[in-house]
Parts: structure tokens; C-alpha cells; sequence
């Protein structure tokens, strides 16, 4: 390697390393430098502390550290990757940070002081789990920035009514505005997966919600889009059917998809008061 780590070509990083991506790791590698500038600039990056995942050969990497960020945490599992980004640090100096860990299970909050804003081209095998665990601590972020597979983010962003309007859009947009704000096709990665790919951007809504009424809207969607295609005194049958619903003031015969944030936040206050 020579001159400027922040402007070698990703092919030749990828070839040094011996950077294949890894079908077990969820890797498809995003190399054109245009669109991981376009990815960075859908986050506001001034002062902000980036926490990056599953970075690979660092593409997204470079743009947040050229960008306003004050700091930038890379959570890599894969030792070829981490060694990729070791060769930024010169140029990074302490705004670098790369830490070799499972993605799955950390504790996000503690790694950088506040604000913390994450970007990432989320590995897909476990994009909605950690998107699930980042939505119960969503005060803790400023924004959060991420690339999902293009039907799992509509799914994220879609409105009630819709066909993609299920569970995870009504968890998503109880804590934060959901936005697509970018489509990528296959061939933009290296190797191209099956999918288009998007990118959805979560700004946390002010007022959070308390942890227990979070809590109780996962149970009441997870029962009422549980079987979707049934009437809504059935589907939430074990919470008391038509009569839990009628203490929201909904009507039993609707189903789940028709119900909008509001009316889920409702039922999940219900369930809260019955299980005082």
C-alpha cells in the first residue's frame, strides 16, 4: 500500500487481504465510492459519534471519516476486514476506533458518548434483529441510517393499508420517522446479491415512549400480526378479544393491518392497565 489509505481502490485493498466476501457473513461489499458518499450524507454527521457495521474493506468507512463526524466505531467479526481498516488508522488517528465482535448482543450506548449516530450496510441475515434491539433504546440515538434489503425496508417505512404494512413497520415508526431515502440495485455489489437493496434513515421521535409500553405493543403486535388474516378479536384472542379491543374503542371485526400507530399504542396501554 502507498500514499493516501483514504483513496486506494477497494479492489486492491480487497486483493491484499484476500477479501472475498463470505456468503456465511452476509457480505456483499460496496465498492463505488459515489454511493457511500451518498449513504454518509443521509445522516447528520457534524460532531456526531458514527457507529459503523460490518464495514468489510471500508468503503462507507472513508466517507463518514471525511465527512463532519467526530468519531467513527467500526464493529467488524471478519479478521481480514479488521486488518483492511487497521491501514486507515494513520490517516484516522484517534476518530478510529475498529473493534473485532459479533454485531448481535452489544451494548451499543456504552461505545460512544452521545451524539451517536449509526450508519451501516447491514449484514442481512441479522439486520432485523439488531434493528429490533437498536428501536428499544432509539433515545439513545440521534439518527440512525441503515441498508436493509429493499422489501424489508418497505416493510420498515410502509404506511397502514398497504400490503408491506405489518409488525415491524408499527415497532419501527412507534420510536422513530421512517424514511426510504435511497434504492440500490444488485449489481451495485460486489458480489451482487439476489435483492435490490435500500436505505431507510430512523430519526428517533423526541418523546420516547417508557420501556414497559414497548414493551406491551411487541406483545400486541406480535399476536395481531400473528395471524394477520383473521378479524382482530380473534387474532388477540389471548389478551380478551372483543373485549380488550373495545376497551381501545376498536372495532373487533378490523384486522391488524388497518390499525395505525396510534390505535396499536392505544391497545398496548390497555394491556399495560389490565396487567396493573
Amino acid at each position: 500500500m502507498t500514499g493516501d489509505p483514504l483513496a486506494e481502490p477497494l479492489r486492491e485493498v480487497i486483493a491484499r487481504h484476500a477479501l472475498a466476501a463470505r456468503k456465511a457473513l452476509g457480505q456483499h461489499f460496496l465498492l463505488d465510492l459515489n454511493l457511500t458518499a451518498r449513504i454518509a450524507a443521509a445522516a447528520p454527521l457534524a460532531g456526531a459519534h458514527v457507529i459503523e457495521i460490518g464495514p468489510g474493506p471500508g468503503g462507507l468507512t472513508r466517507a463518514l471519516l471525511t465527512s463532519e463526524a467526530a468519531s467513527v466505531t467500526a464493529i467488524e467479526i471478519d479478521r481480514r476486514a479488521v486488518a483492511a481498516l487497521a491501514e486507515l488508522q494513520p490517516a484516522a488517528g484517534a476518530r478510529l476506533a475498529v473493534i473485532e465482535a459479533d454485531a448481535l448482543g452489544l451494548d451499543y450506548p456504552a461505545l460512544t458518548p452521545a451524539p451517536r449516530v449509526i450508519v451501516a450496510n447491514l449484514p442481512y441475515h441479522i439486520a432485523t434483529p439488531l434493528l429490533i434491539g437498536w428501536l428499544r433504546t432509539a433515545d439513545a440515538f440521534a439518527c440512525l441510517v441503515l441498508m436493509f434489503q429493499l422489501e424489508v425496508a418497505e416493510r420498515i417505512c410502509a404506511a397502514p393499508g398497504s400490503p408491506a404494512y405489518g409488525r415491524l413497520a408499527v415497532l419501527a415508526q412507534f420510536a422513530c420517522r421512517a424514511e426510504l431515502v435511497l434504492r440500490l440495485p444488485p449489481a451495485a455489489f460486489t458480489p451482487p446479491p439476489a435483492v435490490a437493496s435500500a436505505v431507510v434513515r430512523l430519526t428517533p421521535h423526541t418523546n420516547q415512549p417508557p420501556p414497559a409500553l414497548r414493551a406491551a405493543l411487541e406483545r400486541v403486535s406480535a399476536y395481531a400480526f400473528g395471524q394477520r388474516r383473521k378479524m382482530l378479536r380473534r387474532a388477540l384472542a389471548p389478551l380478551g378479544g372483543a373485549a380488550f379491543l373495545a376497551k381501545a374503542g376498536i372495532d373487533p371485526t378490523r384486522r391488524a393491518e388497518t390499525l395505525s400507530i396510534a390505535e396499536f399504542t392505544k391497545l398496548a396501554r390497555v394491556l399495560m392497565e389490565d396487567r396493573v
